[in-house]
């Protein structure tokens, strides 16, 4: 909670902005009242910090749901905030702080009367809760419905890199800040490229750009790298989290699934730019579609990757609930941003979702013809051809199938969300505060994906928008990607979140597109230099004056390595395939299967194609902060911790890194300087400064010096295990030098950042 007095400060930043950046001749200023756009903003951020204060202290007794509600009072409803409680009492008077009972027992000195209760908070609303409430009242005690749950609106018709630029600068000259300059130019091509195909640019890539660092040569780059066939193995990554993505079904036996179809067929469609509201409606109902294929059949996979308990004794109700539970609350996360699970056991306590619209969502869910028993179908027959196969496959790929209308399930709420306990018979729908009861009557699968992509659903493109934001930046403009609800944090920048919702459903839910105007706005290029001003005004770099600079993702570590090395295979598609790990590692009760090492360039595929299983995620890339993909997740964790270090310079795929990137080094150069100059190019895109080049030189130097005072065996292992024997003529000291360099370098903040 802020400071007191951080409400006034917020709403005089708010004031200054709006009054230095007034909106474009002809563009929406405000509300229909008048208002000046600083007035109507520093409003909106005042209700909003009391919406959070309310939320947080007093929805569960004073809130949306009926079984807890106390007093017959409800404050999160304005007209029951000022209603006659009796004898002229009302919990909120409108202008006069001390006529207010809620005012007053906030206040209340004994323990016994004093809101909230000792048990909601044992101290009471500190002083600037306080403050910040009674500063609402006496402004007249303004409400407005959430601002998620309010339309999207376009303040500023420029092109959308040009909104991005002019939204940024007015946050930051609230605070009177200013932007950063550019990036330079290898820090920017090295940027765009792992953010859009998740790869490193090559030597020549980053010496043409170097040589041409032209606005026509970045946005060449830019659609060269959207058009690569290596975008939809990036993009994957990001949506098979969502997806709760994994080659076998979790629990305790967590035996495996055939699972990677799916996969294939979400990388085709990135890849191909399938436009999201396609994208998403084949994925929850291509078996409905009037034009349905095998192709829009594979994709409802996407609600198979639910887990499945398939050990002895367990019950296949119990466990098929539980699956269109995980459906029900894993589509309103991805595509609504809203903690709908909350409503699976009561009333949500804080965002609009009633028990019985949970369970209208579940009755949509609930017509599909898969018991999870142990043969998991229904299945679809898919046939694999791929280039690099000998021969086709047939597999068979767990889908969404509905059931026939003579045996349609009777669907009931469960009390307290258990499958034993049913009550009331259901109909399908969709909560009321999204769009009104007589805008949607979602029946099925295909009526759900209809009225996500609504244009009057204020949430999709909202959500989508904010998702795709914080892949680039590390954070979204809303940072709690999962909840945008009341409980969830408030937009750093809201009409930007508007205009980038808007731009995607009106660029036809492109993803391409959105990221062409994203990575080509100057916020997204400016440099990640933090000035001292910025450390101290705005340290978290929430107003964007510098490129938050974070920790790429742990598929990126590892290919991007790969890459460096020369080693990745350019191979796509397929089964998944078992890269080194430790020995031991792949052990679970109930089953015997065991980890085999794949062969020839199976073992450098790309990480996406790396078999996941949830009991024993690759443990690598859990050590960066992957996800086991037991549920959906929407953001990832970023920790910084020594176990990183130490897996970049013991894992068996890095060590064999660093030897290849060494031994390609040595291959270029005759000369040390030159070498250096090399493993710079190829690990960080970018040359050295003399200084760098000579702190290379002395590490190569000095490890030189050891391997010649010590056994043979020593150099020969250090450069050759894993690898393989070194080329002919290649002395093991020299090899072995040279890669203890190059794995110094992968293991720099550099390689391991976002430039």
């Amino acid at each position: 909670m802020a400071a007191v007095g951080g409400v006034a400060t917020v709403v005089l930043l708010v004031a200054a902005m709006e009054r230095r950046h007034e909106a474009p001749s002809g563009a929406p200023t405000g509300e229909s009242t008048g208002a000046s756009p600083a007035a109507v903003r520093a409003d909106e951020r005042l209700v909003a910090e009391v919406r959070s204060i309310l939320a947080a202290n007093c929805f569960k007794c004073h809130g949306p749901d009926e079984a807890t509600r106390q007093a017959g009072l409800r404050l999160d409803l304005p007209e029951d905030q000022q209603r006659d409680l009796g004898e002229g009492t009302r919990a909120v008077v409108p202008g006069d702080p001390l006529a207010s009972e809620a005012m007053r027992r906030i206040l209340e000195g004994d323990p016994e009367l004093r809101m909230p209760p000792p048990e909601v908070s044992p101290h009471g609303l500190d002083e600037a809760e306080v403050a910040a409430i009674r500063a609402w009242i006496q402004a007249g005690a303004p409400w407005a419905e959430h601002w998620s749950l309010r339309a999207p609106v376009l303040h500023d018709r420029r092109p959308l890199r040009e909104v991005i630029d002019a939204e940024v600068a007015a946050g930051l000259a609230g605070v009177l800040l200013r932007a950063g300059p550019r990036a330079d130019p290898a820090a920017q091509l090295r940027r765009v490229s792992l953010d859009l195909i998740g790869l490193p640019p090559s030597v020549a890539e980053v010496e043409a750009f170097l040589a041409d660092p032209s606005d026509a040569a970045y946005a060449m780059a830019v659609d060269r790298l959207l058009a690569s066939p290596r975008f939809g193995e990036r993009w994957a990554r990001w949506w098979l989290d969502l997806a709760r993505y994994a080659d076998s079904k979790g629990y305790e036996k967590d035996d495996l699934r055939t699972a990677w179809p799916y996969r294939d067929w979400v990388i085709r469609a990135l890849d191909r730019d399938l436009p999201l509201d396609r994208f998403t409606t084949e994925q929850l109902a291509g078996d409905l579609l009037p034009d349905a294929s095998d192709e829009t059949r594979l994709a409802t996979s996407f609600h198979r990757q639910t887990m499945n308990n398939d050990e002895g004794g367990t019950s296949d109700e119990e466990f098929r609930v539980a699956a269109v539970v995980d459906r029900v609350n894993t589509t309103m996360e991805v595509f609504q941003g809203l903690t709908a699970a909350c409503a699976q056991c009561h009333t949500h306590k804080f965002d609009p979702i009633t028990h019985e619209e949970y369970y209208r969502l579940l009755a949509i869910f609930d017509q599909t013809a898969d018991a999870d028993t142990p043969d998991e179908k229904p299945t679809l027959p898919v046939e694999i051809r791929l280039d690099w196969m000998t021969e086709p496959m047939r597999v068979e790929v767990p889908v969404l199938a509905a059931l026939p209308a003579d045996s349609r399930r009777e669907t009931r709420i469960l009390r307290r969300g258990s499958f034993l306990d049913r009550g009331e018979v259901v109909s399908p729908g969709v909560p009321a505060a999204i769009l009104a009861e007589d805008q949607a009557h979602p029946g099925d699968r295909l009526e759900l994906a209809r009225f996500l992509f609504d244009p009057r659903n204020p949430l999709t493109a909202r959500v989508l928008a904010n998702r795709v934001w914080a892949e680039l930046f590390g954070a979204g403009i809303v940072e709690t990607l999962e909840d945008l609800g009341v409980q969830g944090a408030p937009p750093s920048h809201p009409r930007l979140l508007d205009a980038l919702a808007i731009g995607l459903r009106e660029g036809g839910w492109s993803l391409k597109r959105l990221l062409r105007e994203v990575v080509s706005s100057e916020t997204y290029r400016r440099s990640a230099d933090l000035s001292p001003s910025m450390r101290e005004v705005d340290p978290r770099d929430r107003l964007l004056g510098r490129f938050p600079r974070h920790r790429l993702d742990a598929e990126t570590i590892r290919d991007s390595a790969l890459a460096a090395a020369g080693l990745l295979s350019d191979r796509m598609h397929g089964p998944p395939v078992f890269p080194p790990q430790p020995e031991g590692v792949w052990t679970v009760i109930y089953s015997d299967r065991g980890w085999t090492t794949s062969e020839g360039e199976d073992r450098h595929r790309r990480a996406i194609y790396t078999h996941w299983r949830r009991t024993v995620p690759y443990p690598s890339m859990m050590a960066f902060d992957a996800t086991s993909r037991e549920t959906c997740t929407s953001r990832r964790s970023r920790t910084n911790s020594p176990l990183q270090a130490l897996v970049m310079l013991n894992d068996p795929v890095f060590v064999e890194c660093g030897q290849a990137l060494a031994r390609r080094a040595i291959e270029e150069s005759s000369d040390d300087a030159g070498r250096a100059e090399r493993l710079f190019l190829r690990a960080l895109g970018r040359r050295p400064s003399s200084a760098e080049t000579a702190e290379v030189l002395a590490l190569v130097e000095d490890r030189r010096m050891a391997y010649e005072g010590s056994p043979e065996e020593d150099a020969l292992r250090t450069a050759t295990v894993p690898l393989g024997p070194l080329p002919e003529g290649l002395p093991a000291v020299e090899a072995a030098a040279w890669t203890i360099a190059a794995s110094a370098i992968l293991n720099l903040d550099e390689f391991l950042v976002k430039p």
